[in-house]
């Protein structure tokens, strides 16, 4: 699961420049990517949906009573002087972990959107990045003072929040346990017929091992990413003589 989190809200308008808020933005922006998430099949959870006010620990309180995998937030930066800043950023409590890795794959994404990159920066006064027990990624996404940053946030709207989205759902890829398949010779309760199965298989050349599963001895060879190579180690076994069956681990 995702937290979605669109910075602000209610009577706290965040960055405001001209008549554009910052709220406003966060919660455009929040919704389009969280929408992409959920067409993908990735469960989301949203700290709002209207314009309503939180202040930052309830955000993050939100995100830990959810147990969510990680928290993204989203925000628009802004400068004491107008059209002074411009870029895109992307803030983590600290550098290291899976939290860099996301923040990376999002940051790559908005500068091939156009904004200029200003990077992944560490921001650990942040309650949302540091009172938050998952993975949290605060994204700038432009400045709201910057007459070039709304352009690109309005013209390349689809373009910024596919690009986020798909951040999102490589890093949750990149954590994925890869899928082993592994070729079973035997089962059996008595570990030392296991063990001269292992034995013979070894003394083939085959790369055999046992595992305790469920009570039993398991004998098996070899442990592939690649489904192809499984298929040939199985069709190998058979030509000696052995009963197969693959097995996903």
């Amino acid at each position: 699961m995702v937290i979605i989190d669109a910075g602000h809200g209610g009577e706290d308008p965040g960055a405001i420049y001209q008549e554009r808020k910052e709220k406003d933005d966060n919660l455009r922006l929040a919704l389009a990517v969280g929408n992409i998430l959920e067409n993908a099949g990735i469960r989301t959870l949203y700290t709002r949906t209207t314009d309503i006010t939180q202040s930052p620990l309830e955000k993050a309180a939100i995100g830990n009573r959810s147990d969510a995998d990680f928290f993204l937030s989203f925000h628009r930066n802004a400068m004491p002087v107008p059209q002074s800043g411009s870029g895109a950023m992307t803030l983590i409590y600290e550098k290291g972990g899976v939290a860099q890795k996301m923040a990376e794959n999002v940051q790559r994404a908005l500068t091939e959107a156009g904004f200029q990159d200003l990077g992944v920066q560490e921001r650990p006064g942040l309650a949302v990045l540091g009172r938050t027990r998952m993975p949290a990624v605060l994204i700038e996404t432009g400045f709201i003072d910057r007459d070039e940053d709304n352009r690109l946030f309005d013209q390349n709207f689809q373009q910024i929040a596919q690009g986020i989205a798909d951040g999102v759902i490589t890093t949750l890829r990149e954590q994925e346990k890869p899928v082993y398949y592994q070729i079973q010779t035997g089962a059996y309760q008595n570990r030392g017929l296991a063990s001269q199965m292992e034995e013979q298989l070894k003394s083939q050349g085959f790369p055999a091992f046992l595992v305790y599963e469920d009570g039993w001895f398991k004998v098996r060879v070899g442990a592939f990413l690649n489904m192809d190579n499984a298929v040939h180690m199985e069709q190998t076994l058979r030509s000696y003589g052995y009963p197969t069956v693959m097995i996903r681990a």
